[in-house]
């Protein structure tokens, strides 16, 4: 579907309280169209979200909820092909569209878009630019599948020319298996790296690979390409580039480095070099390594989009940060508990790595829940083990829905308990439910312990179980 339906045709969302699906709701409303959707799981924050914007939402998958018929029918990927909604949207010959035909349909158009796509940093660093180009003047569109501190949701059509979206390689419908980055219409990329994550829709690292592959011949002669050459597989992956390409990282080759790190009150500070230049001394209100490596590919997109250097100073310095990223919840008695977004081993190591830098000396906690269809199997069970060991204390959860992965397959989470502690030292414990662990972690917790929650989901509130069980 190419045309745009006009402003105030009904648009209905089938599996409308992702994160994503809702933040299209809400977008969809902004730009003058009557909006209903569907879900079998009405719940916060994204239902309450929606019914605060006054888009209704109808309990469960049924034909009835096509009555009045829509104009259109945006079907979300979490959607099988035997969903009888979606069956009768095929049956009735409504128009229907995936998710991120949708973005390119209603956000996107004829702007030139600016693609941050990785396995990681791909929220902060798109978020990151797009409060950098807002604060240059640029009223960039965008859409992040997160909450910018800055802004007050993770999307905005904006007026200026360029639209930030952070490209993810996930499958975008039952009827298109392929990454939803494909319908980004990339121009400008950003890739922050490229490792084997998830497992349910890839079967290996080189079919993972192939699928960047695809992104990164998209872009065409007269775009630009910054590619993070620490990983091999980014250095793989780029080698069909047509297009402007410059590295990044902490490789002597890269063509950007970050060089001169020091943390300072919270904030980071670095000089982004370029092929050996200083570019002078930059301050990020963001802890660790990987997010100074994510600033830098910010500061490098922004140079080539001819930012001038002091508002780009600006946009990294006033950075607040995103919901669930390195996030603090609260602190009571001296005990400090921040929630993460952590769910990959490297996520996890750079998230532990960078709270030890930035608060050395502190007693850390790891509570870390294998939710995410690659975090629950037991390809990374040794991964897991070496990572969560960072910390002084870890407390790994019981695996989120395993049922949903085949036995032989699950991570086994008292084997990663048992290889942190073969040294003898009982530094972790698995404990199923939420509210034990925040006993646990109340009871043992100390004045000055610092604990990390790590998990892609819900996790069943346990970071404000724990601040309630210290209070």
């Amino acid at each position: 579907m190419n045309n745009l339906p006009p402003p105030g045709s009904h648009v209905h969302l089938i599996a409308i309280c992702g994160v994503g699906m809702a933040s299209l709701a809400g977008l969809l409303q902004s730009r003058g169209y009557r909006v209903t959707g569907s879900d079998q799981s009405v719940y916060p924050p994204m239902s309450t979200y929606l019914q605060g914007i006054g888009i209704p939402i109808l309990s469960g998958y049924s034909e009835e909820h096509l009555k009045p018929r829509p104009d259109l029918v945006v079907i979300g990927n979490a959607i099988s092909r035997n969903n009888p909604e979606a069956d009768a949207v095929l049956g009735l010959g409504i128009p229907y569209i995936s998710f991120p035909q949708a973005l390119g349909l209603f956000l996107i158009q004829s702007r030139t878009s600016l693609v941050v796509a990785g396995t990681h940093g791909k929220t902060t660093t798109s978020a990151l630019a797009a409060w950098v180009l807002a604060r240059a003047g640029l009223d960039p569109g965008f859409f992040i599948g997160g909450v910018p501190l800055n802004f007050s949701s993770g999307w905005n059509p904006g007026s200026g020319d360029c639209v930030v979206l952070e490209g993810d390689e996930y499958d975008s419908a039952f009827f298109d298996k392929g990454p939803k980055f494909l319908h980004y219409r990339p121009y400008n990329v950003i890739l922050t790296s490229v490792e084997f994550d998830h497992a349910d829709i890839y079967r290996d690292l080189d079919h993972l690979k192939d699928a960047f592959r695809r992104l990164v011949e998209l872009i065409p002669s007269s775009g630009c390409l910054l590619a993070c050459n620490d990983y091999a597989a980014v250095r793989e992956v780029v080698g069909v580039a047509r297009c402007r390409l410059l590295y990044y990282g902490s490789e002597t080759s890269a063509d950007w480095t970050a060089n001169n790190i020091a943390l300072r009150d919270g904030k980071s500070l670095f000089e982004p070099f370029y092929r050996g230049r200083s570019d002078g001394v930059v301050e990020l209100g963001l802890i660790g390594r990987h997010n100074v490596q994510n600033a830098l590919a910010v500061y490098a997109i922004g140079k080539e989009l001819g930012i001038d250097r002091d508002k780009l100073r600006d946009g990294l310095a006033t950075f607040a940060g995103v919901k669930r990223r390195q996030e603090i919840k609260g602190n009571i008695g001296g005990v400090l508990v921040m929630d993460d977004f952590a769910h990959h081993p490297t996520a996890v190591k750079e998230t532990l790595s960078a709270v030890k830098e930035a608060y050395p000396g502190r007693r850390l906690w790891a509570v870390f829940e294998p939710r995410s269809n690659t975090s629950r199997r037991k390809i990374f069970e040794q991964e897991f083990a070496q990572t969560l060991a960072l910390a002084d204390r870890i407390v790994v959860a019981g695996l989120h829905q395993p049922e949903k992965v085949p036995a032989p397959e699950r991570l086994s989470v008292e084997k990663v308990v048992q290889a942190i502690n073969g040294g003898g030292e009982r530094r972790a414990v698995a404990i199923e439910k939420a509210d034990a662990i925040a006993s646990y972690v109340a009871a043992n917790a100390a004045p000055n312990d610092i604990v990390v929650v790590m998990s892609n989901g819900g996790f069943d509130g346990v970071q404000d179980k724990i601040l309630q069980a210290l209070a």
